[in-house]
């Protein structure tokens, strides 16, 4: 068994897909769109053959993401180094994004850094 994509909303489905795609090497379908209910969507693809759908409709709430709470915690992504790590956060901090920590190794033996992403949601990078 695997899990086959992880899905997530977001108000703004355009820069939600530009900031995995160019942060994080994602490749975006062309998009899906119901006229009906005003839902659309982006399956994104990662090499490895991860998948993250990003979705957006009419009515949705966008209540304050706290960084400790319930639910969906974080979404990682493994870079393949050290250095990779490092670089990547460093691009991203440039960038204007908020590192929440590191690059650090962790109690539990992790080379990470974690940062505020697209919409208040964490992404923790790893080697």
């Amino acid at each position: 068994m695997r899990i086959e994509h992880i899905a997530m909303y977001v108000n703004d489905l355009e820069t939600a897909r530009d900031f995995f795609v160019r942060y994080f090497n994602a490749i975006s379908n062309d998009g899906y769109h119901n006229p009906k209910t005003g839902f659309r969507s982006y399956f994104l693809s990662f090499e490895d053959g991860a998948r993250l759908e990003i979705m957006n409709k009419p009515g949705m709430t966008d209540d304050k993401k706290g960084l400790a709470r319930t639910g969906y915690a974080h979404i990682a992504f493994s870079v393949g180094s050290r250095d990779a790590v490092d670089a990547l956060t460093k691009r991203l901090r440039d960038d204007g994004y908020e590192i929440v920590s590191g690059p650090r190794t962790t109690g539990d033996g992790y080379y990470e850094s974690c940062i505020v992403g697209i919409e208040g949601n964490l992404v923790e990078i790893t080697v």
